[in-house]
């Protein structure tokens, strides 16, 4: 069927939403609009789904929402009755209809007989992962789109561990979900009589209570923090998300009282109207930030993105000037910091892990292995480390200590399965009071980390082409670097590659291929025989492709010039393709 037919049949509705009719009025005669909107189904993949909200298939809104929930309730009722009455428990952040989307999933879920619990209030993806650990729930709903623009909204289903679906289990709920024929005739049920039915419950305070409990597990030294917790100045934003309640209290509870959230940004704001973006990935994200922590002579900047599973940091240099940590230097700092107090208490457990992804920095693995723990690389996605922290709970193989990525999302207790920026949070402003407490910056602890274990540089390139013709553009990208290693056209400084939608990795000097054991992804890795590397990865829910790149040298102009080599040859054949 093409575009014309979907767009027709929502036409044709003459009970459909009324102002999704009236953006189908306004997009009259506006072809390549209307071929936008209507060409394809919102895919649903391994992380749910994300678009943009407004009229079409390839929108989100109340239909295709219905339809997700709907292909969750056939998902769950495979299950057995059981799962049904554990059901499923929905959050949602302050996006453009994202209440109204976590109730229409709820009604949806609950016409199928499916126990929901909703929260009354916005909250965290990281509260809502540990929601379903807390209430035993057979499934979670987020309602997010993460960091994206306003326009933007998406629906994320979490299993039963907190963690969000692993391939083997998202496979078959992309089934159930796309097996869902006609989204305009989804049934649902009145919110009202599913309250009465028990088939709807709205929480909060009770998930409030017991999750910061749980965070103050995240702190390792309350007498550190005793003595030198009211020395330390903390300027936070959530950038006009969800995590204004849990940091705030997380950090009043650890005994941090000098900290200062930036008024403009406290508040929930669908248009994020103070930043260009609301992503703590990006220095500009902390203008307000800086300006408070000028006033206030703060040390440490603290900035998480709407849906609080993302954080950034700012730090003060040598100088006394902001300076904005990558989320690589983020996670190390903190991977050394937590080892460093464990080895002090003498808990370091023989069996150890640190999990990170496979576009992370090298240096967690350096600095993991000079305090004697293993550690592992998943693929990008926190799910796969989630997915990890379950098999070892089982195994007993691993005792897990930390779990990150290089895009600023990080996990230190497992209470929830999902990256969470409330616990670095916590575990940042002790940090920086520990370095304080030392006589120096927390950029000076970074500079340590390199004069110690050597400077590993990295960066990321990211092209955004939408559309069909984007997303083609994409896969023709991906194509060519692959038959470049298929048909062995690579320079020879190349050592190995390792490609992920193959399960393979093949050497360059002739050596057997040997076989990757991680599941199937379409991303392929690069290693060159000075230890660089480079990684070419599409978005599972962007219309982006991600090139990610590290490096390593003995000093700081070294790595820099590798680094600057390295993105020059890869980005310049991108860009000719």
């Amino acid at each position: 069927m093409d575009w014309k037919h979907h767009y027709e049949r929502w036409a044709a509705k003459t009970d459909l939403d009324s102002s999704l009719k009236a953006e189908l009025k306004s997009l009259e005669g506006d072809h390549n609009s209307l071929e936008d909107s209507f060409y394809k189904t919102l895919e649903f993949g391994t992380g749910g789904m994300r678009g943009e909200i407004g009229a079409g298939t390839n929108r989100m809104n109340v239909y295709t929402i219905r339809k997700a929930a709907q292909g969750l309730a056939d998902f769950i009722a495979e299950a057995g009755e059981e799962a049904k009455s554990k059901g499923v428990v929905i959050a949602f952040d302050n996006r453009r209809m994202s209440k109204e989307f976590a109730l229409e999933a709820a009604c949806t879920l609950g016409a199928n007989g499916v126990k929901t619990y909703v929260f009354k209030q916005l909250r965290p993806t990281p509260e809502l992962s540990y929601a379903v650990r807390m209430l035993g729930t057979h499934s979670g709903i987020m309602i997010t789109a993460s960091h994206n623009p306003p326009e933007y909204n998406g629906f994320k289903v979490y299993g039963a561990d907190g963690a969000q679906l692993v391939p083997r289990d998202a496979d078959r709920l992309i089934a159930m979900v796309d097996a869902v024929a006609d989204e305009l005739s989804v049934e649902t049920a009145p919110a009202s009589f599913l309250e009465e039915k028990g088939l709807l419950e709205w929480v909060l305070k009770e998930i409030d209570e017991a999750y910061a409990k749980e965070l103050q597990s995240v702190v390792i030294d309350r007498e550190l923090i005793r003595k030198h917790g009211d020395d330390l100045s903390i300027v936070f934003t959530p950038l006009h998300g969800t995590a204004t309640v849990p940091m705030e209290r997380g950090l009043k509870d650890a005994g941090f009282n000098n900290v200062h959230t930036v008024p403009e940004q406290r508040e929930p704001d669908t248009e994020f109207s103070t930043v260009r973006s609301p992503n703590p990935e990006e220095a500009d994200a902390f203008e307000l930030a800086m300006k408070l922590g000028e006033e206030k002579k703060a040390d440490l900047l603290i900035a998480t993105d709407p849906d609080a599973d993302r954080i950034g940091l700012v730090v003060r240099d040598g100088a006394g000037d902001f300076t904005v940590l990558s989320g690589n230097q983020t996670g190390a700092l903190l991977l050394d910091y937590l080892l460093t107090k464990k080895k002090e208490k003498g808990s370091i457990p023989e069996n150890g892990v640190v999990i990170k992804t496979i576009v992370t920095s090298e240096l967690g693995r350096v600095i993991a292995e000079s305090f004697g723990v293993t550690s592992l690389d998943v693929l990008t996605g926190f799910k796969f480390i989630g997915e990890k922290i379950a098999e070892y709970e089982t195994s007993a193989e691993h005792t897990f200590l930390f779990g990150y990525e290089e895009s600023y999302g990080y996990l230190i207790e497992p209470f929830a399965r999902d990256k969470d920026a409330i616990q670095p949070g916590l575990l940042a402003a002790e940090m920086t009071a520990y370095y304080k407490s030392q006589g120096i910056t927390l950029y000076e602890g970074l500079l340590k980390l390199y004069e110690t274990y050597g400077y590993y540089y990295e960066d990321l390139a990211s092209f955004t082409f939408k559309g069909k013709e984007g997303a083609e553009k994409i896969q023709r990208i991906m194509n060519v670097f692959r038959d470049d290693v298929l048909q062995g056209n690579l320079p020879e400084i190349v050592d190995f590659v390792e490609d992920y939608q193959r399960s393979t990795r093949t050497y360059m000097d002739g050596k057997d291929d040997e076989k990757i054991e991680l599941p199937n992804s379409n991303v392929l890795k690069i290693f060159l025989k000075d230890g660089s590397w480079y990684c070419l990865r599409p978005s599972g829910t962007e219309p982006k492709i991600k090139c990610y790149f590290g490096v390593n040298g003995k000093t700081s102009q070294e790595a820099e010039e590798k680094l600057s080599d390295v993105k020059k040859d890869v980005l310049q054949k991108i860009e000719a393709i």
